[in-house]
């Protein structure tokens, strides 16, 4: 990520809550199955990405761009400006 400028060094997994999911318009889950909090009438979308762990940077530099690109098309779609 830094190579896109974005710092992620003091970031971790955080654990959903029924708060946050309530708040959200749309929820994206990457694969965590039945530990994402369901709150009926969300919109729910499950991006199946390879997962990076013990991978090269350069095995994952492609799905960090898969994740851009889904990102991108979510914001087009929801009519929100994408920060460069």
């Amino acid at each position: 990520m830094r190579e896109r400028g974005i710092d992620i060094s003091g970031e971790f997994p955080k654990p959903w809550t029924d708060e946050i999911v309530r708040a959200a318009d749309v929820v994206v889950t990457m694969g965590c199955g039945d530990a994402c909090p369901v709150i009926p009438g969300k919109r729910y979308l499950d991006w199946t990405l390879d997962d990076p762990d013990g991978k090269t940077v350069d095995d994952v530099r492609p799905i960090r761009d898969e994740i851009e690109r889904l990102v991108r098309g979510l914001l087009d779609e929801l009519s929100v400006a994408a920060r460069t």
